[in-house]
């Protein structure tokens, strides 16, 4: 692999368990600057346990994380936040008893300085439906708009690298193109995105590169025509 510096996210063989149950087995990936990642692999393969090793929400026993040329693999969670990453967990976890705007200003800041910041009037315009729902409760919002608050809270904190664990799992397929919408929105605008996903055509539409994890070892990584040339044999680590 190329040095670490010369990637805004460098993840290399990571190995993280749950107790004395292991996860990873040697987990890598990398992301450039600008670049629209995804991680792909059916259930249970450490998709989401490797973001939570990048996250800092998990510390991983053998292995390096870089980011912005620092190595952060023993840093805290919240200290990997302020470097820059926005995370839009599993599950969304918006705050049920705040308003939608409470929700989005809950976490707001501009540390890294950007030239052009995320706004409030920017998330309502990526965004509509929140802004029509913006004194609601969290709790009070169907799926898709919480999905939808999730990503407008991670975009006000103004991050270099956006992490979207499950961007569409269970959300109305019209609700689901609304979002694939926003992510390629968010990629023409030149920020770097890692996406876990179930629906790889829009995502072949979308990646730059793919990586694949098979029980927690990343098997295969290449560009969208490389994984399609490649589908029929990855099927069944694909789950699809």
């Amino acid at each position: 692999m190329k040095n670490q510096h010369t990637h805004l996210l460098q993840a290399t063989d990571l190995e993280s368990s749950y107790g004395d149950s292991q996860a990873l087995f040697g987990a890598s990936l990398a992301i450039e600057e600008g670049e629209f990642v995804t991680l792909l692999g059916r259930n249970g393969m450490g998709k989401t346990t490797t973001v939570r090793s990048v996250m800092g929400i998990m510390t991983p026993h053998r292995g390096r994380v870089f980011f912005a040329g620092q190595d952060i693999t023993q840093w805290p969670s919240y200290q990997i936040a302020r470097l820059g990453i926005g995370l839009v967990p599993e599950q969304r976890q918006v705050f049920a008893n705040l308003t939608v705007y409470e929700n989005l200003v809950a976490t707001a800041h501009n540390r890294l300085q950007q030239k052009d910041p995320w706004t409030l009037a920017r998330v309502y315009q990526l965004f509509p439906r929140l802004q029509e729902r913006v004194g609601n409760l969290g709790a009070n919002l169907s799926g898709g708009e919480q999905q939808m608050l999730a990503i407008g809270r991670a975009l006000m904190t103004n991050p270099r690298l956006l992490i979207l664990d499950e961007a569409t799992e269970g959300l109305a397929p019209l609700v689901r193109q609304e979002i694939w919408e926003c992510l390629s929105t968010l990629k023409n605008s030149g920020l770097s995105v890692l996406v876990i996903d179930k629906n790889i055509v829009p995502l072949l539409r979308l990646a730059d590169t793919h990586y694949i994890l098979e029980n927690g070892r990343t098997i295969w990584q290449g560009s969208s025509p490389s994984l399609l040339e490649a589908r029929h044999e990855l099927k069944e680590s694909l789950g699809v």
